[in-house]
């Protein structure tokens, strides 16, 4: 378990002492997920046609964003502050997993670098971590299709795309430069003893681990 996903237990926590998590508990002790974040993806693609990273922005979901808010403006230097040290801590403890990222290109799974990029901010009442994700290498993108999920393997905190009435928004997904490209994000596809699985675990419950990877989406990106 990640320490990000440790943070949010842990601020849990905290405010069911506040009586806050109560109010919640009937929808999140039932079942995984525990809660959620919405991303956003942009490829970064340089002047000669390659993909070099991939740009993410993940949104925490609101009750996890209210504690996580509350908790960090009654650290030393207030709420700034607290995003900064916040922003380190999950760059830190992601890095070992690749950021929950998973890309291939054709079918070769693509190796990820070093995030040196990133920031947490506070934008409409949640908070958001968001990174540069490198490529070891930059490819090019023609003829085969890019594929990339993003989930938490354990299934704790589900992960989607920014969506309106289960649509996913446009700026959800996007290609940087001049590419003429088409892009899709395809809902997950479990089948029913996954479902079964996650549905018996309760909030106490870690899963097996790669339980995540049933229930992600994934965006493709196909350019000329």
């Amino acid at each position: 378990m990640t320490s990000l996903l440790c943070l949010c237990r842990a601020a849990a926590s905290r405010a069911r002492l506040l009586g806050l998590f109560a109010l919640l508990l009937p929808s999140l002790a039932l079942a995984h997920p525990h809660g959620w974040i919405d991303i956003r993806v942009r490829l970064v693609v340089d002047e000669e046609g390659r993909l070099e990273a991939l740009h993410q922005a993940w949104r925490m979901d609101p009750f996890y964003s209210l504690v996580l808010i509350e908790e960090l403006s009654q650290t030393e230097g207030g709420l700034e502050a607290g995003l900064d040290r916040l922003g380190g801590e999950i760059r830190g403890n992601l890095a070992p997993f690749d950021f929950f990222t998973e890309m291939r290109l054709g079918d070769d799974q693509l190796s990820l670098g070093d995030v040196t990029e990133y920031t947490v901010m506070e934008r409409d009442g949640r908070v958001e971590f968001v990174f540069l994700l490198p490529l070891a290498e930059p490819q090019a993108l023609g003829e085969r299709t890019l594929e990339y999920q993003v989930f938490d393997p354990t299934y704790y905190l589900e992960v989607v795309h920014e969506a309106e009435d289960d649509t996913p928004r446009e700026e959800a997904l996007t290609v940087g430069g001049e590419l003429s490209c088409t892009t899709r994000i395809l809902p997950a596809d479990p089948d029913p003893e996954q479902v079964a699985e996650a549905a018996m675990l309760d909030v106490d419950d870690e899963a097996e681990p790669g339980l995540g990877r049933h229930f992600a989406e994934t965006g493709v990106v196909t350019c000329e």
